[in-house]
C-alpha cells in the first residue's frame, strides 16, 4: 500500500529529499508524474484518469506535506523499508488504507515510474 502524511505532520521536510520517487511535496504545491520518474506522456492514475505526465495536478493538502499514492512505491526496490518513515520525527508516516497494494504491485510500479 502507498503511505500518507498524517496531520501529526510538523511540516519540518526532513521526508521529501529521502523519497526516491519524488512521490513526497510540501504543502500547497502542483505535482506532476514526470517529477523525478521517467514517465513520460500519458499516464493512467490509480483513480483511472489519464494525465500528461508533464501536467501539473492540484496539491493533496494545504496544511502539511503530502504523499502522491499514484508516485509512492514504500520504496521497494530501492530500500528496504520507506526512508521518508525513517525521516519522519513525529511519526506522521503511515500505511494509506486506501491504497492496498502488494510488494509485487508496489515493484511493478516502481518499473512503471523508472523504466
Amino acid at each position: 500500500m502507498a503511505l500518507k502524511i498524517t496531520t501529526d505532520c510538523i511540516v519540518c521536510g526532513a521526508c521529501e529529499p529521502e523519497c526516491p520517487n519524488n512521490a513526497i511535496y510540501d504543502a500547497g504545491v502542483e505535482w506532476r508524474m514526470a517529477d523525478g520518474t521517467t514517465v513520460k506522456d500519458g499516464y493512467t492514475l490509480l483513480n483511472g484518469t489519464i494525465t500528461d505526465s508533464a501536467t501539473n495536478q492540484a496539491p493533496l493538502s494545504d496544511l502539511y506535506y503530502y504523499i502522491v499514492p499514484d508516485k509512492c512505491t514504500e520504496c521497494q526496490g530501492f530500500h528496504e523499508q520507506p526512508q521518508c518513515v525513517d525521516a519522519c520525527p513525529v511519526d506522521s508516516c503511515v500505511p494509506d488504507e486506501i491504497y492496498q497494494e502488494t510488494v509485487e504491485e508496489l515493484l511493478a510500479k516502481k518499473e512503471k515510474l523508472h523504466s
